[in-house]
């Protein structure tokens, strides 16, 4: 489980309510909190946010937390999408108390309809759909009543029960609650609480022909579950009215009755978490699942090396807030980028190869040395990389020419190779196409890193990564960029497909030190000099493949500036 975070800090505005609660008498022993996706879709960092508050309010406050799946629609629920939540929330670092369904309350939630029904507060209603918006009004326009709303409620009975077994097409009808058509809240005009679904769901089978609408299921069902706080997103503040309607109709006073609160969304920039949205670049191949590095899904994320620790750390820093506000997903690298360097080993991958000759090498020598792991972990272990008379470093890294504010190879000039020696560069070999092959290097025999001769002491401006071209490993890198161009793409005025990002994924053949042959699918690394990646599941002894968590440096900073 996530430790609680032990430094001090100012209570969120959900935490004050809590505490004034407890100050004004509520039991402590009585908090319980839960978290309640419906198993339509993958969570995204939306979800992850929602995950932390709730159960970092169980850890807070030593409460427990439900995991419950608000599964009352069995046309887009599945139970892979149920085990993939499971996953996710564990994954971050939490365990629930109780596993918990909408579904385990069909029976209570339809005996309380029948309740209503009886007493005069719902009714069928054989309209369309068409019809009872129309008859509902205009926010300054009161609704007008249903034909069907006075109906008996031995009349309301029998249709309501020939409706769970079956005997009604969808659609045919719904039962509404009767509450207020002249309400200035819409949701309050005789809202549906159930609705005729003949469709086999993936917990009850086949036993239900109707199933209650989430207004209906979820404050009854924190009811029954004893949550104290039920804590929701903002769109969710003009259903609180009905949420308590609801309550009352069921409320015993020595039972807890749950409280609706509200926060803000914290939407990220070039992200969209709209789950018909990310179905939609899912089923149109747009990426390559829901778990594609590139889709904010907690699955996505985990695939491209994001940490829990990282995912936790992001929805601390961007807190919870009254207002909705867009968060630059920088600080979300920024929190990977922070996490990555303290645990990273580092390792040497060239992804844009040319070969460097060292001529003054002997030809046929290796040899093995020593490079260090991960300068910030204590103690220090060391790893051993060959070293040859041919190597590959990036191209980027050798000009012909350049100025004296270009610290890298190029002709004339000396580096220092990381971990081995200081070469300078002599020459160039060229193709037809005038393209650079090789680059014709000596070395300094004495300057060898560690060595604690003179030459190895000496100061050089420009230290470069490389591997050495009979010892490389080749090796497939997903270089995974923004999947967006723009930080807003659901508002712009056309389709939000329209702004992909044609550069968010570049497949290359990378060359990576032999140490790697070992790595085991989801490790992290830092490829030196280039960024954070993670071998992706895909992996195999025959042929690795690294997915690119992201850069040692924010790029796009960079590019904005420009």
């Amino acid at each position: 489980m996530a430790e609680e975070i032990k430094e001090p800090r100012a209570n969120n505005f959900i935490e004050n309510i809590i505490e004034e609660d407890l100050a004004a008498g509520f039991p402590a022993n009585a908090l319980r909190f839960r978290f309640p996706p419906e198993p339509n879709g993958y969570l995204h960092l939306g979800h992850a946010s929602s995950i932390c508050l709730n159960f970092g309010l169980g850890l807070r406050y030593n409460a427990p937390v439900n995991l419950r799946f608000d599964d009352t629609n069995p046309s887009k629920e599945e139970q892979e999408y149920v085990d993939a939540i499971r996953r996710d929330v564990q994954w971050l670092g939490f365990q629930w108390d109780k596993e918990c369904y909408a579904s385990d309350y069909f029976q209570e939630l339809y005996d309380w309809a029948v309740m209503l029904i009886k007493q005069g507060k719902a009714y069928v209603d054989k309209q369309t759909s068409e019809e009872i918006a129309a008859q509902k009004g205009t926010p300054t326009v009161a609704g007008t009543d249903s034909p069907y709303r006075n109906t008996s409620p031995e009349e309301n009975l029998a249709l309501f029960e020939r409706m769970k077994n079956g005997e009604f097409a969808n659609g045919t009808y719904v039962l509404r609650a009767k509450i207020d058509m002249a309400s200035a809240n819409m949701l309050m005009r005789d809202p549906i609480i159930y609705r005729i679904m003949n469709a086999s769901h993936h917990r009850t089978g086949d036993k239900w022909h109707i199933y209650p609408m989430y207004d209906w299921a979820h404050g009854e069902s924190d009811y029954l579950e004893q949550i104290s706080h039920s804590l929701c997103t903002l769109e969710f503040l003009p259903h609180r009215e009905l949420y308590d309607w609801f309550l009352d109709q069921v409320y015993d006073s020595t039972r807890t009755r749950p409280k609706q609160r509200e926060f803000a969304r914290r939407n990220l920039s070039h992200t969209i978490v709209s789950k018909r949205k990310l179905l939609q670049l899912v089923t149109e191949n747009y990426v390559a699942g829901w778990d594609d590095p590139r889709m904010p899904t907690i699955s996505g994320l985990r695939r491209r090396g994001y940490t829990p620790e990282s995912i936790r750390k992001f929805a601390d820093t961007i807190g919870i807030a009254k207002r909705e506000n867009l968060i630059d997903v920088s600080l979300l690298e920024f929190c990977v980028r922070e996490d990555l360097n303290k645990k990273a080993n580092r390792v040497m991958a060239v992804l844009d190869p040319v070969k460097v000759v060292i001529t003054n090498y002997p030809e046929g020598q290796e040899e093995w040395l020593e490079a260090e792991n991960n300068p910030e972990v204590t103690p220090m272990t060391y790893r051993k990389v060959p070293f040859g008379r041919e190597l590959y470093i990036e191209r980027d890294d050798f000009r012909e020419e350049a100025d004296k504010k270009y610290f890298r190879l190029k002709l004339g000039g000396e580096v220092r190779l990381k971990n081995a020696y200081i070469i300078k560069a002599e020459s160039v070999v060229k193709d037809a196409e005038g393209n650079i092959t090789e680059i014709h290097c000596t070395y300094d025999p004495d300057s060898r890193s560690g060595s604690g001769t003179e030459a190895s002491m000496r100061k050089v401006k420009g230290t470069l990564h490389w591997v050495s071209i009979a010892h490389a490993v080749a090796a497939e890198a997903r270089l995974y960029d923004r999947l967006f161009t723009v930080p807003e793409p659901d508002r712009q005025e056309d389709s939000f497909l329209n702004y992909i990002n044609p550069e968010s994924l570049k497949v290359v053949t990378a060359y990576v030190e032999p140490s790697l042959t070992t790595a085991k699918a989801g490790e992290t690394l830092q490829f030196q000099r280039l960024g954070y990646f993670c071998v992706d599941p895909d992996s195999t002894a025959e042929k690795l493949v690294f997915n690119k968590t992201v850069g040692l440096k924010d790029t796009w900073e960079k590019i904005k500036s420009e």
